[in-house]
């Protein structure tokens, strides 16, 4: 039998990305299919997702959600998948990021814009959507981060007609919570029941994910170790006493890649496809990659960076180290945003060692493809990582992961420390503590083993023979799908 699970978020690839959430929700339905879920995924309409609506049609309407007019539109997700997209112009239809103005400031309407998300997904999963007269239901809520947390309280205090359906919420980042102020709360359309510690109530304001941990039949994170790590005040973030609280409904459940988008054999952003066996065509995209962020030509180490130029990915770190990876004989490409003392830092870097550091500002997807085929090694030196994607594909281009021993980085790379070399299994290298001393011995050790070409070439294949596709991990939300819905 067919399990029919509503998946609400804010962004999905191809439709809208700033993260890795867009990278997961967009693979989920693919990754569940194989296990009879179909899984319906249901957006906001932001102005790019309407205009990469094909054919969509009106399915529901409401008069009033949350004090705005709104539609819904069915449409499909990649073509092969039910989508469903909220259109409510006077919360979405505006210039700017899925959260933020032009200038880079949180839209003030936050809360109702995503609000109304939930309250839509409760509604559905309760039958407001009829097809040939017959209500629509859903067997399954599964939301996704604090901009869908909503929908897990609408279900446990005000579900539509009565009707509650179990619900799952994955936290990707729990520093991002959804806190509003307390003069939200009347115009959520929630019983005064909701306002409580085991509500939406949360230090005396309205705590969007705190509600959704609350109230979630189940509670899943992107990795084992990130699920430990939260029950911590060091990874918490505030939140650690009710994950503690929610005791075994909580599970860790590691995020995959999807392996037709990020395959060295068939990338064809790539110079040269390449695979486990034929590892000498890699060269190629390494002379391409130099040339493409004019750096000298060598056979010295070529290091990547693709991220968030933030104080959690390490990035203020990564700026005290660069004389020290470059005195090693080490060269850097980097690509990402974010910080701007951060940003001038590593352009101040890169004027320090021309040829040698190399730093593009902003975000370039295929361009990360390239950086992943033509590196040596990419550093993720996180101080904290629900999952991380980047490491996994380090692991997949055959360009080894070093990273910070937390979160998902812990999960998915083996250490190349003398026990997992002579058994012929490491495919990376970790560290413990993110600091000048931890990473500098880090990038040091990871150039000892690149001078040694047999063991190097060992570990990039045994990087590249590891399964991160969503096999496994689709399976696991599907048996716990199944276990709620029994």
């Amino acid at each position: 039998m067919t399990l029919r699970v509503l998946s609400v978020a804010s962004e999905a690839v191809p439709l809208v990305k700033t993260g890795g959430l867009a990278d997961v929700v967009g693979a989920l339905p693919a990754a569940l299919a194989p296990h009879g879920v179909e899984t319906t995924t249901l957006l906001p309409g932001y102005p790019a997702v309407l205009a990469a609506l094909r054919r969509a049609r009106a399915v529901h309407a409401w008069d009033s959600l949350l004090g705005t007019p709104a539609r819904l539109l069915a449409g499909t997700l990649e073509g092969r998948h039910p989508l469903l997209v909220l259109d409510a112009p006077a919360l979405y239809a505006r210039e700017g990021a899925p959260y933020t103005d032009s200038a880079g400031r949180d839209w003030a309407d936050n809360w109702q814009r995503f609000a109304a998300l939930g309250r839509a997904a409760a509604d559905l999963a309760g039958g407001a959507m009829a097809r040939r007269g017959k209500p629509q239901r859903f067997d399954l809520v599964h939301a996704h981060d604090w901009q869908a947390a909503l929908a897990c309280v609408y279900l446990r205090y005000a579900p539509l007609g009565g009707i509650r359906v179990p619900s799952v919420i994955t936290i990707h980042n729990i520093a991002f919570q959804g806190w509003f102020g307390a003069e939200v709360f009347p115009r959520l359309g929630l019983p005064d029941a909701a306002w409580t510690i085991d509500g939406v109530e949360y230090h005396g304001g309205v705590g969007m994910l705190k509600g959704g941990l609350a109230n979630a039949d189940a509670v899943t994170t992107v990795s084992p170790t990130y699920a430990r790590e939260i029950r911590s005040p060091a990874f918490g973030m505030g939140l650690e006493g009710l994950v503690v609280a929610r005791g075994n409904a909580v599970h860790g459940i590691l995020n995959g890649i999807d392996t037709q988008v990020w395959n060295p054999v068939a990338d064809a952003t790539l110079t040269a496809r390449y695979g486990h066996r034929t590892l000498e065509k890699r060269r190629a995209n390494k002379r391409a990659l130099e040339a493409e962020f004019e750096l000298a030509e060598e056979d010295g180490p070529l290091f990547v960076v693709i991220t968030r130029l933030t104080w959690q990915k390490g990035m203020d770190v990564l700026c005290e180290v660069l004389d020290h990876l470059a005195g090693l004989g080490g060269r850097l490409a980097l690509l990402g945003s974010g910080d701007g003392g951060i940003e001038r830092e590593l352009l101040a870097g890169a004027a320090r060692h021309p040829g040698r550091i190399a730093v593009r500002l902003g975000y370039d997807e295929a361009l990360s493809h390239r950086m992943q085929a033509g590196g040596d090694a990419i550093l993720i030196p996180s101080r904290f990582e629900p999952c991380g994607l980047t490491q996994l594909y380090g692991l997949a281009y055959g360009c080894l992961p070093v990273v910070a021993r937390t979160g998902g980085l812990a999960d998915t790379v083996i250490d190349a420390n003398p026990a997992a070399l002579a058994a012929g299994c490491a495919t990376g290298v970790q560290f413990d503590g993110v600091t000048y001393d931890s990473l500098a011995a880090a990038i040091t050790r990871t150039i000892a083993l690149y001078r040694q070409p047999a063991v190097w070439q060992r570990i990039q294949k045994n990087a590249m023979k590891c399964d991160f596709s969503w096999a496994a991990s689709g399976k696991a939300y599907a048996d716990l799908y199944a276990a709620l819905t029994a």
